[in-house]
């Protein structure tokens, strides 16, 4: 077991908490990107809103001194309108790596050896993976410092998303290749996502109300953002020749900002080509088998469509990252280093299958398994649901046999299963609608029947279990504040 190396989390886009430091108060009383507990709204209101801290033009790769610091990893779910995806958040994680034995503070004499390592999410990348060795490396050295069996240990990074990059470019870019054994990533976009395009042409949907201006403005500002688009080519106007971001001259983005993205994927994967180690090293864990956006139509009127398909091929993904942006360079879709799980982007840090795949890498011990469920279903779900509307939910699993039993459950930030639906299959697909949600940030989990569901019990034809996938919506406010309590 493996249990001489130090542990380093690091969250996405959106999952560390952001506080203000000022004269009398330190960033982590004083939290512009917080713990909703049911109430997401509280971060776009009162006096100190994330959307006041949009990044000022032209600001690259530094800080803009405005007192923003990261304090903590985001233990619930969070999401921002038009910036990625609604993600839950990395308690189970962090629990899980403690129950192996790593811990946070001083244990029996020992430094810590589980560093979680919060960062302000919307700066570069560059300049979050320059920050990661001035923490990781001293936190490294104390371990060391123990000497006997700890005197050779090294970092095993487990980073979801957006944390991925920021990692892989403190490992290739700023020294951290000598201090790695192992780099873990959850649906980190290795060569981008479509919908980070789509998301910076088309804006934030107004039908929010008076804060689309603002949170427009401020999803448009992050460097990050840009950073997440796709380095393969992703913008077609028909089946064939997709080009690349750099290569659309309709692509209504700044032309800088668009180049200096293209430039920070190009020179990591430069370095790793160059070091053949950094193949050895990465383990990536990808979702399959989810409806997700992989190319960009650029229509007339200067927005953005996506689309699933990848000219007539559809590799599906984790409804956020497709799979084609998912494996990293020069690997064949196919290829046999990554690990697939069945579940959606927002939830595969929390998926039990992707733990027991966590465990068994850093501690190079096999994990039995859970049995495996034999049908995949894929689910659809809307980001973001509008004040008045219903949320609609797709499913379809591969065939068309009508035996399998589909149970589509909405569940708010406290576990309350807020309605349940067991749909009819046909052809394969059911759609479901789930009108009068609460204002809220929900969980729709797509599974089979419990066996003790009474009337709704599968009888004697009943096809097999399917494998649970997870999605999350926010369903807005009409006044832009409060939500459930």
């Amino acid at each position: 077991m493996m249990d001489t190396d130090v542990v380093v989390v690091l969250p996405g886009i959106m999952g560390s908490t952001l506080g203000v430091t000022t004269a009398d108060r330190e960033a982590s009383e004083n939290l512009i990107w917080a713990p909703t507990a049911g109430a997401v709204w509280n971060n776009f209101t009162g006096a100190h809103r994330i959307q006041d801290y949009a990044l000022p033009e032209g600001i690259g790769d530094e800080h803009p001194g405005d007192g923003v610091e990261p304090v903590d990893l985001m233990p619930d779910v969070h999401a921002i309108p038009g910036v990625w995806t609604p993600v839950k958040g990395y308690t189970v994680l962090v629990k899980h790596l403690e129950r192996l034995g790593y811990h946070q503070t001083p244990t029996d004499g020992r430094p810590p050896n589980l560093v979680l390592v919060p960062y302000d999410w919307r700066l570069s990348n560059r300049y979050n993976g320059q920050r990661l060795a001035g923490i990781v490396e001293p936190a490294l050295g104390r371990w060391r410092s123990q000497g006997g069996r700890f005197a050779d240990a090294q970092l095993v990074f487990v980073c979801h998303s957006m944390g991925g990059l920021v990692a892989r470019w403190y490992i290739e870019m700023c020294g951290g290749a000598g201090h790695t054994r192992k780099l873990i990533t959850l649906g980190t976009p290795w060569r981008g996502a479509a919908k980070a395009v789509a998301q910076l042409v088309n804006g934030v949907t107004p039908g929010i109300g008076p804060l689309h201006l603002s949170l427009t403005e401020f999803a448009t500002s992050l460097v990050s953002s840009y950073q997440l688009m796709p380095e393969y080519a992703c913008l077609t106007d028909g089946p064939r020749d997709p080009k690349k971001t750099t290569e659309h001259s309709a692509l209504p983005l700044p032309t800088a900002r668009v180049a200096d993205a293209m430039a920070f994927y190009a020179a990591l994967q430069d370095a790793e080509r160059a070091r053949p180690a950094s193949v050895e090293m990465a383990y990536a864990i990808v979702g399959t088998r989810q409806p997700t956006w992989t190319t960009i139509t650029l229509n007339p009127d200067g927005t953005a469509t996506a689309h699933d398909e990848f000219g007539t091929d559809n590799d599906y993904g984790d409804a956020t990252v497709p799979l084609t942006g998912a494996i990293g360079h020069d690997q064949p879709l196919d290829t046999a280093r990554i690990f697939r799980i069945r579940d959606q982007h927002g939830n595969l840090q929390r998926n039990q299958g992707v733990l027991d795949e966590i465990e068994e890498v850093i501690t190079t011990v096999p994990v039995r398994r859970r049995a495996s469920h034999p049908v995949t279903i894929r689910a659809s779900a809307p980001d973001l649901v509008l004040p008045g509307q219903p949320l609609t939910v797709s499913a379809s699993i591969d065939g068309t046999d009508t035996r399998h039993a589909v149970r589509v459950q909405v569940i708010d930030e406290h576990g309350k299963v807020l309605q349940s639906r067991q749909p009819s299959l046909t052809h394969g697909h059911a759609e479901v609608t789930f009108p009068e949600l609460p204002p809220g940030t929900h969980t729709i989990i797509l599974d089979s029947p419990s066996p003790m569901a009474g009337p709704s019990q599968p009888g004697p034809n009943y096809a097999g279990a399917i494998e649970p996938v997870t999605a999350t919506t926010l369903v807005w406010s009409e006044t832009g504040g409060g939500g459930s309590a």
